[in-house]
């Protein structure tokens, strides 16, 4: 059943508390309470009067507990739950997201070599949560409603094949939440009878131009009437939808992506626009499943 939390994946690293930091914020804004995980295998049962010393879950409660000091500081009134699992992460992580309103999981950095939280944890995860799956790289701009900082723009990239209410509620309550701009973005790429020696057929790019923003329009019409005071800027690019999200991402405060829960047992869990937007997008990035 889910909670009105916002749960974060802690593993003891500057990525994960990265990722905290972002998480209350977030909580905050949502006015939810914040949920602190850390699932270690190992975890022993608590004894009655073990020194501090000889406690086998030393390291698994200090690495909550001073998550939990620093964001106490930031955020007094922001209502904090410490969570220890004796659990895979993999399935302490699942778990936590059916429970939560989202579960943001920090990254490793952008070197191609780099992986996100605890290696393809984080993917395994974002491929099979039901909730919205946030990841947030260490060493970006931290906002919160106090920094004095003004926030930027959030950006959620629209596929406008099938049903997507959850990806856009999401993104309307966010940006709704932050007084911020959603930019709505929509990457199609030209068919190869545009393409001439010459470069690009005008009359065929700007027929399809016209014929995907006619789409948009639809699509985007009964939200902008649901959401009537967040400020909407729509977009479409002519480019495949994965470069159309990354670029339209730079700058941005969030990505937010779509990811169908049902895919053909073929087909990989992440598509391409997810797998290259949490790997080369510079923003936090939520990804959404949606029907």
């Amino acid at each position: 059943m889910e909670e009105q939390v916002v749960t974060v994946g802690l593993d003891g690293s500057p990525e994960s508390l990265a990722a905290a930091r972002w998480a209350a914020a977030e909580a905050e804004r949502r006015e939810l309470a914040l949920r602190l995980l850390h699932a270690w295998i190992l975890l022993s049962p608590p004894t009655p009067d073990s020194p501090s010393a000889d406690d086998q879950n030393y390291w698994a409660k200090r690495i909550v507990h001073d998550a939990r000091m620093e964001l106490s500081r930031r955020h007094p009134d922001l209502p904090i739950e410490e969570e220890l699992v004796a659990q895979e992460a993999e399935t302490a992580l699942l778990d936590a997201a059916a429970r939560s309103r989202m579960l943001v999981l920090g990254s490793r950095g952008m070197e191609p070599l780099a992986s996100f939280f605890l290696g393809d944890i984080s993917l395994y995860v974002v491929g099979r949560a039901d909730r919205p799956v946030v990841l947030v790289r260490a060493g970006g701009v931290e906002q919160t409603r106090t920094s004095g900082v003004r926030e930027r723009d959030v950006v959620v990239g629209l596929s406008l094949h099938g049903p997507q209410d959850n990806l856009l509620e999401f993104a309307y309550v966010t940006a709704f939440t932050r007084g911020v701009p959603l930019r709505a973005v929509h990457g199609r790429s030209l068919p190869v009878h545009a393409y001439v020696p010459w470069g690009v057929d005008p009359g065929i790019a700007r027929d399809v131009a016209e014929e995907a923003q006619r789409e948009l329009d639809e699509v985007l019409r009964p939200w902008r009437k649901k959401f009537p005071r967040v400020e909407v800027v729509d977009e479409v690019r002519l480019e495949s939808p994965a470069q159309a999200v990354v670029r339209a991402a730079g700058g941005s405060g969030l990505l937010m992506i779509g990811r169908r829960k049902h895919r053909s047992a073929l087909a990989p869990r992440l598509g391409p626009v997810v797998q290259s937007a949490v790997h080369h997008a510079r923003c936090p990035v939520a990804v959404v499943p949606h029907e």
